[in-house]
């Protein structure tokens, strides 16, 4: 099966640009995937989602989206793709099934009626399923000013799924809301994937909602500096540490010298795992220990420190 985003040394140089804002990037993601592509402002991430999404023409290079050329085939790349926008995209004058109606009419999926219940039956069926799918039921037939900020986010879901999309753009999904809704937002959006078996594409800074993501890809300058699992990308630039302590810390002192295992001490015994689990470190002591604490590195730290490394 053909990968669901297939891009190939993509370069994109803008008209009286003395470099390429994108330069070189190559990348794959396979249906189903939840795929994020992260980097600073200005790294060429939001340059690179807008060819994807075929909004801005391409440089040299091939992009396709489930098999389509996005230079080529531009009308069926836009069939097969959602996309939430960072900043809301909605009819304010409109209510939230309006929204979607016009939508729906744009994508000649169903023929236009000035109202809900003039609509196809299989239309009126849809948007009620999907209301209730990201749990904005009766509310979607409420004006767009009086929702809140998260029911907004909801109903740009909805309307980015009516045409059955196979990759689903989110491009900073969760701007402007609140914990609570930001939380129920990313629970939607995961049982959303696994009902529909749909490829997500994320663009965010904020890197904790990219710790589930399957591979992430970061962009520095225009070019991939990292791309892999989150563990895998953690792993390779922040070492994992436990922190450690006994009642008698000679004897724990010698017990870590005999077993060759490299530690510091700062008030406590702090060792870099590097590639060790916690528990066979823990088991080989064998000595009774007063603390004991796993320090994982986070997505953010291993970006920063990406970042701090390409800068210097």
């Amino acid at each position: 099966m053909a990968p669901a985003i297939e891009v190939r040394e993509l370069v994109k140089r803008y008209r009286k640009g003395t470099v390429n804002a994108v330069d070189g990037v190559s990348f794959d993601v396979e249906q189903g995937q939840f795929f994020a592509l992260l980097g600073p402002n200005g790294a060429g991430k939001t340059t690179t989602i807008s060819i994807l999404t075929t909004t801005l023409g391409l440089t040299s290079g091939t992009v396709k989206i489930a098999g389509h050329d996005v230079v080529r085939e531009a009308s069926a790349v836009r069939r097969e793709v959602g996309i939430i926008f960072q900043n809301p995209s909605l009819d304010m004058n409109l209510n939230g099934e309006e929204n979607i109606r016009f939508h729906a009419a744009l994508y000649r999926l169903y023929p236009y009626r000035p109202m809900f219940r003039l609509m196809p039956a299989a239309y009126r069926r849809q948007v009620r399923e999907l209301a209730d799918v990201v749990g904005l039921g009766a509310e979607v037939f409420k004006p767009v000013r009086r929702l809140s900020g998260g029911m907004r986010r909801k109903l740009e879901i909805i309307r980015g799924l009516m045409h059955h999309p196979k990759v689903l753009f989110l491009d900073e999904p969760t701007s402007g809301l609140d914990t609570a809704s930001r939380r129920n937002l990313w629970q939607y959006i995961s049982e959303l994937r696994k009902q529909r078996d749909i490829t997500i594409c994320l663009t965010t800074h904020q890197l904790a909602e990219a710790e589930d993501a399957d591979r992430v890809c970061i962009i520095d300058h225009g070019h991939v500096v990292a791309m892999g699992a989150p563990s895998e990308v953690k792993s390779e630039l922040v070492r994992e540490k436990l922190h450690i302590d006994a009642a008698d810390r000679s004897a724990l002192r010698r017990r870590l010298q005999k077993l060759k295992v490299p530690f510091s001490e700062d008030g406590h015994f702090v060792i870099h795992l590097d590639g060790r689990s916690a528990y066979e470190v823990v088991h080989s002591i064998e000595q009774p220990l007063t603390m004991l604490r796993t320090e994982s590195a986070t997505l953010e730290d291993a970006y920063l420190r990406l970042l701090a490394r390409e800068d210097a």
